[in-house]
């Protein structure tokens, strides 16, 4: 009886193998390049701040002096100065270096204009969309394709973490004593064993810190499905969040605009502890002020927050601190510093560089591997394929039997009982999948000194892929029992698929309630 369980548990696992190396393929070769292409932006713009500055030193270095001009004075100087300048944005990039501008944007011209802060004087102007970093940001979030270059991004960051996860699964060794061995190079071996090991190490190694790259990436690309998931996981209403945050001034006939000091003045009675990065001004009679606010040393760039203040009233529309939940502030302060490795200041940011580039290392050593494998196969060497397979890792014989395992099929009773099998075994990995997904977020911040933050930030958004995953495990089990079942069509794999997505929801949701209490007060 032992023996025959061993034996339905090795076909189970060279079939998942299997399974999983026909994803890590086709994903491979159809988004591979993309993928590696999206990286190789991405790994330039965790600099982009230094080189932007570096290429334009002219527009953004000024003589420091004795104190920079507050927002509230240099604003009515500029408008006095210069009363054709528009304002839209007024951003105090790094307010605390002395050597740095302020700029002003025109949203409708795109217009940077610099200006010094010390003096309120025009240093320089350019178009922001020509310049070289806005270019490679293009790049890097649509591909310069309109509107659905920004989704081709989205989905391609998805495709990465689909590539990690089943590169991983493909790794795993049989024999503990194999582990060495998959950990290392094999410099003696032939050049084809070595890019083999190279493909395989490099994988390995990086995987955690390319994991949560494609994660904040799918979540900054889908932030409109992503955002309303959280609040929901939060127990606020993405509706009224959505209300917040489109807060109009209360306009009225009478209605006469406040000064900017008033509005400042208003700013930092709510936030006493921040400094303005930014301020949006009002685009219309019934528009309000928007203040990026930032504040705190964590993350290494600042902690990012907002208000929304009435033009006429000075009243506050919208609070961050306390009108968004903890992992929305969460969100709005660590997913792009995580994302471009700011948040940990040089370490994590040369981290996530090395990380940026490894899609584009792992593309070509991966196409080395694949293509005389595709040339024999297409050549007739490889004998006939209904006989025999290739096991992806090793290389070996695989009979076409050992690739797949007899089809059940089962009647609908029965499927109450083996969704509760493969919901316990969901359990087991979803556990396995947690702390994982938690020793990553960890190992990232750890050069740093920053450990505990990414660490939670990677398993509370974890959750909303895990979220997402279930609705469309949910739906095809529906359409499972609905339409297949009754036509004798139906298939135990999706019910297995949706007991293990259940499993997993479970688990994360649990952890997610406890950090939302605790844990994710560090935000």
């Amino acid at each position: 009886m032992k023996s025959e369980q061993n034996s339905k548990k090795l076909n189970w696992a060279k079939h998942q193998k299997r399974w999983f190396g026909k994803w890590h393929l086709y994903i491979g070769i159809i988004a591979g390049a993309i993928v590696a292409f999206i990286g190789i932006t991405g790994s330039i713009l965790v600099f982009q701040d230094e080189i932007d500055r570096a290429l334009n030193p002219d527009l953004f270095e000024v003589i420091a002096q004795k104190q920079k001009m507050p927002v509230e004075e240099i604003v009515p100087l500029i408008k006095k100065n210069y009363p054709r300048l528009k304002i839209d944005y007024l951003m105090l990039n790094n307010f605390k270096n002395p050597n740095e501008a302020y700029s002003v944007i025109n949203l409708k011209s795109n217009e940077e204009t610099f200006i010094n802060p010390y003096t309120g004087k025009i240093g320089g102007k350019r178009i922001h969309t020509s310049s070289f970093i806005h270019v490679v940001t293009e790049l890097h979030r649509t591909l310069l394709i309109p509107v659905a270059g920004r989704y081709i991004c989205g989905l391609a960051s998805l495709c990465l973490l689909i590539l990690t996860i089943s590169g991983l699964r493909l790794w795993i060794p049989k024999k503990w004593k194999q582990l060495k061995s998959a950990l290392t190079v094999r410099f003696s071996g032939s050049f084809k064993r070595q890019n083999y090991d190279w493909h395989n190490s490099l994988g390995f190694y990086s995987s955690p810190i390319v994991a949560i790259l494609s994660l904040t990436g799918f979540s900054i690309t889908f932030s409109t499905l992503v955002i309303p998931l959280l609040f929901l996981l939060s127990g606020k209403s993405p509706q009224g969040v959505a209300q917040l945050l489109g807060a109009k001034s209360a306009w009225h006939a009478e209605a006469t605009p406040l000064p900017l000091t008033a509005i400042v003045h208003a700013a930092k009675e709510k936030m006493p502890n921040a400094y303005i990065g930014g301020i949006a001004f009002p685009a219309d009679k019934m528009g309000a002020y928007r203040l990026d606010m930032l504040s705190g040393n964590l993350p290494r760039v600042g902690k990012r927050e907002m208000l929304i203040v009435d033009q006429y009233t000075g009243k506050t529309l919208l609070n961050s601190r306390k009108d968004f939940p903890n992992v929305g502030n969460a969100y709005l302060s660590w997913l792009t510093p995580i994302h471009y490795g700011s948040f940990g200041g040089r370490p994590t940011q040369i981290i996530a560089l090395i990380a940026g580039l490894m899609p584009l290392a792992l593309f070509i050593t991966g196409f080395i591997i694949w293509w005389p494998r595709y040339r024999k196969q297409k050549r007739g060497k490889k004998g006939k394929t209904n006989e025999a397979a290739l096991d992806e890792t090793s290389g070996t014989p695989v009979t076409e039997k050992e690739l797949k395992p007899a089809k059940v099929k089962m009647p609908l009773p029965k499927l109450g009982s083996y969704f509760l099998i493969q919901f316990k075994s969901g359990l087991k990995y979803a556990m396995i999948i947690l702390l994982i997904s938690f020793i990553m977020g960890a190992l990232y911040g750890l050069p740093s000194g920053i450990i505990i933050q990414p660490a939670i930030f990677v398993v509370a958004f974890s959750c909303v892929m895990v979220c997402l995953n279930f609705i469309c495990a949910l739906l095809s089990e529906i359409f499972n029992i609905l339409f297949l079942f009754p036509f004798k069509k139906g298939s135990h794999k999706l019910t297995r698929y949706f007991a293990l997505s259940t499993a997993f929801l479970v688990c994360y949701l649990a952890v997610y309630m406890v950090l939302l209490n605790t844990g994710l007060e560090v935000f």
